[in-house]
């Protein structure tokens, strides 16, 4: 369990703190050094860093080549960076990561929560939430690359009830990496912008 002064101190005001430890739970990790490397679907076996210097060098070795995961939220590593040189220590500094990566997520839930329609039924909620912690995961959305996609804005985000999922969905194994027809397992994950669709809803808020 994340610390509650450190989700109060530093996550994004636009999440209620239980959005965000569910957020943690779900996509992130309670080690703020976590660096979390895939190639296609394969997750790729690394050293645990054991410091913060050690958490850059190996996030500076993979950058470019694989997609890299890092810290508390799992933030991925080649956002707005565009040599390997340009990283920072905000990276894995536990409240920057903190801070970073609920305002992404934040964004990332008001995209998928505009799809649906800005819903308010308590069936439908979980539904949200769980499109908004995939694509998260994989930086996509029924078409969309949330990550690099502008903000819709004033949306309000609703708070689904907590579901356990019984440790199923790690960082280790994200669910939706599922490669789609006509999609090559490796561009299903290893970029977020070429990710496959992961379920199709279109039937859902398709006037929209």
């Amino acid at each position: 369990m994340v610390d509650a002064a450190l989700i109060k101190e530093c996550s994004d005001p636009g999440l209620k703190p239980a959005i965000v430890e569910q957020f943690i739970e779900r996509a992130g990790s309670q080690d703020p050094l976590a660096v979390t490397v895939r190639s296609g679907n394969r997750v790729v076996l690394v050293p645990k860093p054991k410091t913060a210097k050690e958490a850059l060098a190996l996030i500076r070795d993979n950058l470019g080549r694989n997609t890299v995961r890092v810290g508390i939220t799992q933030y991925s590593a080649g956002l707005g960076i565009v040599e390997a040189g340009q990283m920072k220590p905000d990276l894995v500094d536990a409240c920057e990561n903190m801070r970073m990566g609920t305002a992404l997520f934040a964004k990332v839930y008001r995209i998928v929560t505009k799809w649906y329609g800005n819903p308010t039924e308590k069936n439908v909620l979980p539904q949200v939430f769980d499109d908004a912690i995939i694509a998260w995961q994989t930086g996509y959305f029924e078409g969309t690359a949330v990550f690099r996609a502008e903000d819709p804005g004033d949306v309000k985000l609703a708070q689904p009830e907590p579901v356990r999922h019984d440790g199923a969905d790690t960082q280790a194994d994200f669910p939706g990496t599922e490669t789609k027809p006509g999609v090559p397992a490796e561009a299903s994950t290893s970029d977020p912008n070429k990710a496959g669709i992961r379920i199709d809803l279109s039937g859902i808020g398709a006037s929209r």
